[in-house]
């Protein structure tokens, strides 16, 4: 897909890796639809994406919200006329461990909430934007690409019973999607991150984050922008489909 003028929605736009992803696309010519809920970060993430040279909208919707994820795609279909592109980006951690015991008492065991609050956001989420950006595409009858956010987590990960689950699902929806779209000519790919450098690790305790440095093969943590550069290698590549790309550093070998 050659990006230039071409519409593409980012979930989790208003902050971190969303942003990034926004500008980064944005210099390759792109429009951006930014969806979140805190109106003005996302006020901040169109300004920037306007300093990079192109436009963006933004629409404040709960991605776990059948209707709210419904009008909004519809809005963002009808403002600028189609969708081409859908990164699902939003998710949210909830960590705790399944059941915290010691000495055969147990102290603590992860909640109902806890756990269903991270499927809503990351999993439900997904399934929802992702049902609705398709919805436009092929009624448009126009090419498009679906990237979705997982994480190496996927494979099972202590203290995240939820997010692990969670981004497993992501994965075989990924794959699912894949097979069922490419008849209409959408292509569905996702992108399986390691600990990348946000606000939330600058906040770190220096000796946890020294540890996690030293735990990669490349010895440091992730970057933003490296994980917007695979979103545009997935948009840009007309073969990539149904495959999960891991961005970690060399953490899972």
């Amino acid at each position: 897909m050659n990006l230039q003028g071409k519409v593409i929605v980012i979930t989790g736009g208003g902050q971190g890796l969303g942003r990034a992803m926004a500008v980064d696309l944005a210099a390759s010519g792109a429009k951006l639809a930014l969806i979140d809920l805190n109106e003005e970060q996302l006020k901040e993430s169109v300004a920037l994406v306007e300093k990079a040279g192109s436009t963006a909208k933004y629409y404040l919707a709960n991605v776990c919200n059948e209707s709210e994820v419904e009008t909004a795609f519809s809005q963002i279909n009808s403002d600028l006329n189609g969708i081409d592109g859908l990164i699902n980006n939003a998710g949210i951690l909830r960590d705790g461990m399944f059941v915290k015991a010691k000495d055969g008492v147990v102290s603590k065991k992860m909640s109902l909430e806890q756990f269903q609050s991270v499927i809503d956001v990351n999993l439900t989420g997904v399934f929802l934007c992702g049902r609705e950006a398709a919805v436009h595409m092929i009624e448009n009858g126009r090419k498009g690409v679906i990237i979705n956010m997982s994480s190496i987590a996927r494979n099972g990960n202590m203290g995240q019973t939820n997010y692990s689950a969670s981004k497993a699902g992501v994965v075989a929806m990924t794959v699912t999607w894949a097979r069922e779209l490419g008849r209409h000519g959408i292509r569905v790919g996702a992108i399986a991150p390691g600990v990348i450098r946000t606000a939330m690790t600058d906040a770190m305790k220096p000796e946890m984050r020294e540890r996690l440095e030293k735990m990669k093969p490349v010895g440091r943590l992730g970057e933003p922008d490296e994980i917007a550069h695979t979103v545009k290698y997935i948009f840009e590549n007309e073969f990539f489909t149904g495959r999960v790309v891991e961005i970690d550093g060399g953490l899972c070998m």
